[in-house]
């Protein structure tokens, strides 16, 4: 039998789910493998990268889809149990669970829509009828994962405690090159309730300058009031800098307001902090590596 494709195994693996108890990602494996009556060699198949079986990863995806559509949930890192969304729909009796059967539950649209549209603003594709090379088609596949990675990255992030949210922020500014060492980072930023400000950080190693922060683990927009509030605490300091950092948004307002004052403001949304999350390697691990490469005209020049 064909390994079959991630939204073929999405019924199966909630059926898996169906009895209640926690799982592993290593015994759904094992016992999809059997449940598709896949061979050893199928099992053992690679992806392209060679870094991981097709089997496998596959498996995961159909795991996190059911997890954004809120059919399945993971309590704990490496395990997932059928959540009650996921027992209804057993019971419905789906003949097949795919990306259309879960488009019914919002927390699904709302999560495929967010990577579609970050994709969209990159696409440029085949929507002129002109085709693309194999470099943009590869340069697509990889924004689409990407895409994917910071929804994913985002909904974590915004699951986690406040303190989990500003020992993430610490962390982030430090892979940036800000704070100094990583106890300054940390006391700055647990300094909270002062006058409207989060904490401060170094802006330099040698602390000759100083950014003031503010970072909300919100779930809506930030409009212009909040971040006048945070200008005129930044004001009470005599600061020149200041970082506004939360999960949700800010509003259109709220931007071209910070675009025409002094200090100098910079807000970062959800969309933002999960892009520089991927960009520095916090929270995220490097499953695959591939070197884009062209045909030397220099060596080949007898000249």
């Amino acid at each position: 039998m064909a390994i079959p494709d991630f939204q073929s195994i999405m019924l199966p693996l909630l059926t898996l789910a169906g009895d209640g108890k926690l799982h592993s990602m290593a015994e759904a494996r094992e016992k999809l493998g059997k449940h598709f009556q896949l061979t050893p060699d199928e099992r053992a198949e690679l992806l392209p990268s060679g870094r991981q079986a097709t089997f496998d990863n596959r498996v995961a995806w159909a795991k996190g889809y059911l997890l954004q559509a809120g059919l399945v949930e993971s309590p704990k890192r490496g395990v997932f149990q059928i959540t009650q969304r996921g027992r209804e729909v057993l019971d419905e009796g789906p003949t097949q669970v795919n990306i259309r059967y879960l488009e019914q539950f919002p927390e699904f649209v709302a999560f495929r829509s967010a990577a579609v549209k970050k994709a969209a603003k990159t696409r440029k594709g085949t929507e002129n009828g002109e085709p693309e090379t194999p470099e943009e088609a590869l340069e697509e596949a990889y924004q689409a994962i990407r895409d994917e990675l910071t929804a994913n990255l985002l909904k974590k992030v915004k699951e986690g405690s406040p303190e989990a949210f500003e020992r993430l922020v610490v962390e982030l500014l430090l892979r940036m090159g800000y704070g100094g060492s990583r106890k300054e980072a940390g006391e700055a930023i647990g300094r909270g309730g002062d006058e409207g400000l989060d904490g401060i950080i170094r802006e330099d190693r040698l602390g000759l300058d100083v950014i003031y922060l503010q970072a909300k683990r919100w779930e809506g927009t930030v409009g212009r009031p909040e971040v006048q509030k945070f200008v005129g605490a930044l004001h009470g300091k005599q600061a020149k800098k200041g970082v506004f950092i939360t999960t949700g948004t800010f509003s259109a307002e709220a931007r071209d307001y910070v675009a025409h004052i002094d200090p100098k403001v910079v807000l970062i949304d959800g969309e933002r902090l999960t892009d520089l999350m991927v960009d520095h390697s916090l929270g995220v691990t490097t499953v695959a590596a591939y070197e884009l490469k062209r045909i030397d005209s220099d060596y080949f020049d007898e000249e």
